[in-house]
């Protein structure tokens, strides 16, 4: 089976700044993929660029065998791209039902699939986007991606800022959603063990380009390359409560 997404030596960033440079590879169908690497090296460039809000100056991006590279932020939606950014950008003046409906898009996630996925978005679908907590909010961001149905998902950072029980409750969402539910993932998190105990394989980046791919499991159990490749402690930079 092809891969479903393929960036091709992408060099790309914002204006006249390159942030990736010769950035290439590949993800399968269904599969969950984490983006590590220290500050400043491109992990959120590369969803942004994913998403069509760069400039990309060379390279290509194929996704489901089809060439995006020069294709609009809307079309790539549509196309099966589901954006969660790292601010989450709730509409404040919304309320959780609307939140979710204004985006919506046919396929198999309905109001009621998110509902039953997140259910404390049920208990709060009349509240406004204003009055959630982080989690909530973190929640009707990933329910509000679900609701286009999309085919990958894309999330930057998606733990920031949150208690330890919501990181676990989100975690264990975020697995599911490619384990049980066959969605593609591409997960940027700060906390690297964190990021991987939800995805299937990992790349790290340094100077916008990748040195180094494999499985998350792997990558996981062997501290002394993870911390050589980040250059931290692993053991500092674990979910707020977690140990290795």
């Amino acid at each position: 089976m092809p891969d479903s997404l393929v960036f091709d030596r992408v060099r790309a960033g914002y204006g006249n700044a390159v942030v990736l440079d010769d950035l290439s590879f590949t993800l399968g169908e269904g599969q969950s993929l984490a983006i590590l690497g220290r500050n400043g090296v491109g992990k959120t460039t590369l969803l942004e660029t994913l998403m069509g809000n760069t400039r990309v100056r060379s390279g290509h991006i194929h996704w489901q065998g089809q060439d995006i590279t020069a294709m609009p932020p809307h079309r790539r939606v549509r196309a099966g791209l589901g954006w969660v950014p790292q601010e989450r950008e709730v509409f404040p003046s919304l309320t959780v039902e609307e939140n979710l409906t204004v985006v919506a898009s046919p396929g198999r996630w309905s109001l009621d699939r998110v509902y039953r996925f997140f259910p404390r978005l049920r208990e709060r679908r009349g509240n406004y986007g204003n009055q959630l907590s982080g989690g909530e909010q973190q929640m009707l961001a990933i329910g509000r991606a679900l609701m286009t149905n999309p085919r990958l998902l894309l999330l930057d950072e998606p733990m920031e800022g949150l208690a330890p029980i919501v990181v676990d409750e989100l975690a264990a969402a975020i697995k599911a959603l490619c384990d049980s539910e066959g969605l593609a993932s591409i997960v940027v998190e700060q906390h690297p063990v964190l990021a991987l105990s939800m995805t299937h394989t990992a790349i790290v980046l340094e100077r916008g380009t990748v040195v180094y791919r494999g499985s998350s499991d792997d990558l996981a159990q062997d501290e002394k390359r993870l911390e050589s490749l980040l250059g931290i402690d692993a053991s500092l930079h674990l979910a707020p409560g977690h140990e290795l």
